[in-house]
């Protein structure tokens, strides 16, 4: 059976799927907490007016982009980090943790850079009206201010994560979108004497909240015993070129795969803009069904989180067939989760666009796009998984050729070509979506399962 599902018998597969669960749920409630700011600045933004709405809709497009992006690059400390802790390797994960902040630093500062760079270009490209865009300036120029402390957070998040203490995350996180709420209130309708900013001051309470769970993450794991052992404060270390490079090395490819996925969905909200008719309803329309599947996305994103910890930890027990194991625990649980979501969708898609906006068109608009996210949950939840399962291997430039296969030859393209072409509008592009991750999704397995099998068969050829 694929990925050796059967290897085991079933009190193994509740062991394995206990562990995963365990890393898997803080990681998904601290993921709720991060998606749910995206979801208030939504309904904030939608609650000062269409035109704020789609502002922010446009803004956050380049924010997640270039966010995503970078995060992906950090994503390489927790299998580096995760061996570490399974080699026993006590002393090096202290370290690695140092260089993970330095990391942290200079990828945070790169990002602020690029978001307000990415302001002139998009100025020229977009057909929107001057007060619009002047709101999406401004929260591109307030949000670019958090992107230091959001990369600093990600790799402490990393460290703590790698090291089976991922509540601490999930406390955190809640914090911080607890205060999103009445900062984004204050800001946004201009409160306590301050001026109403509109969607501009959705950007500025994220900048606030990723400084704010930055310091209080690393205040955590500074008071915890358990990270005692590896050290992680107990002296400084200056920037060390090769770790950074190592961690670059691995990092890149996941890098360039996150933006692959995240830009297929920013071009298309650009590209959104320019059809014919009333932008703004498509823009906004658009923003409300990918809020809502950030949303469900978490919960495969969680479980393959956890897959490359736990896959990473193994490995570095050199347990190698469980790793492969683990891996289709994973997927397998993943995919009961999807079927739910799937169906979910289906039956409450009314309900769940109606919070976003009362907009009469909007809500039609956005609820006939919410079947075509539901048709893709089954595949999206797998190539999630296999790919996370992959990095677990420290496996990243093949998934990353798959993605730009499968997202832009596959996706983009044939979207654009539905989408202008062939007269289907908005839908040409949903349509070219379901068709690129399930490329993705097959295409994953296969190669989790040829290099898991390899790692095996590798291992046993060393022994003999």
């Amino acid at each position: 059976m694929l990925l050796d599902i059967n290897r085991y018998r079933f009190t193994t597969y509740k062991k394995e799927l206990k562990a995963l669960i365990y890393l898997a749920m803080p990681m998904l409630l601290a993921q709720v907490a991060q998606v749910g700011t995206s979801f208030i600045d939504t309904v904030m933004a939608g609650g000062a007016g269409k035109a704020d709405l789609a502002a922010v809709a446009l803004g956050s497009s380049v924010f997640v982009t270039i966010y995503i992006t970078l995060m992906g690059v950090m994503t390489s400390l927790n299998p580096m980090i995760a061996q570490l802790y399974g080699a026993k390797g006590t002393h090096e994960v202290g370290e690695m943790g140092r260089q993970g902040l330095w990391l942290g630093l200079i990828i945070g500062v790169i990002g602020m850079m690029l978001m307000w760079l990415a302001i002139e270009p998009f100025r020229a490209w977009l057909n929107i009206s001057p007060a619009t865009f002047s709101i999406t300036e401004n929260y591109l120029w307030f949000v670019g201010l958090g992107m230091p402390a959001a990369a600093i957070h990600r790799s402490l998040n990393a460290y703590a994560a790698s090291l089976n203490r991922p509540k601490i995350i999930m406390w955190v996180s809640w914090l911080c979108f607890f205060l999103n709420i009445p900062l984004n209130w204050i800001f946004v309708y201009g409160k306590f004497g301050l001026p109403a900013l509109g969607g501009a001051g959705c950007g500025l309470a994220t900048a606030i909240v990723f400084w704010i769970n930055a310091l209080a993450l690393w205040l955590l794991i500074i008071k915890d015993r358990h990270f005692a052992s590896f050290g992680l404060m107990d002296k400084f270390s200056p920037p060390d070129i090769k770790q950074l490079y190592a961690m670059i090395r691995l990092g890149l490819p996941i890098g360039l795969s996150f933006f692959i996925e995240v830009s297929l969905f920013t071009c298309i909200m650009f590209l959104v803009a320019k059809l014919d008719g009333n932008s703004e309803d498509y823009v906004a329309a658009q923003q409300v069904v990918i809020s809502l599947t950030s949303l469900i996305f978490m919960l495969p994103q969680s479980f393959g989180s956890a897959a490359t910890v736990r896959v990473g930890f193994v490995l570095g027990r050199e347990q190698f067939a469980r790793a492969r194991y683990i891996s289709g625990v994973a997927i397998s649980s993943s995919v009961v989760t999807a079927v739910g979501t799937a169906l979910l969708l289906i039956s409450c898609r009314y309900a769940l666009v109606g919070i976003y906006t009362d907009d009469i068109a909007v809500i039609a608009l956005a609820a006939s796009l919410v079947l075509y996210a539901a048709a893709f949950q089954l595949v999206d939840a797998i190539q999630c998984v296999a790919s996370y399962a992959l990095r677990g291997y420290k496996v990243t430039t093949v998934p990353m050729i798959i993605h730009i296969i499968a997202f832009w030859g596959c996706g983009l393209l044939p979207g654009y070509l539905l989408a202008f072409r062939a007269n289907m509008g908005i839908y040409g592009f949903w349509t070219a979506l379901v068709g690129s991750l399930s490329i993705a999704a097959i295409c994953l397995l296969w190669y989790l399962s040829i290099h898991s099998q390899k790692v095996i068969t590798q291992a046993r050829t060393r022994t003999i």
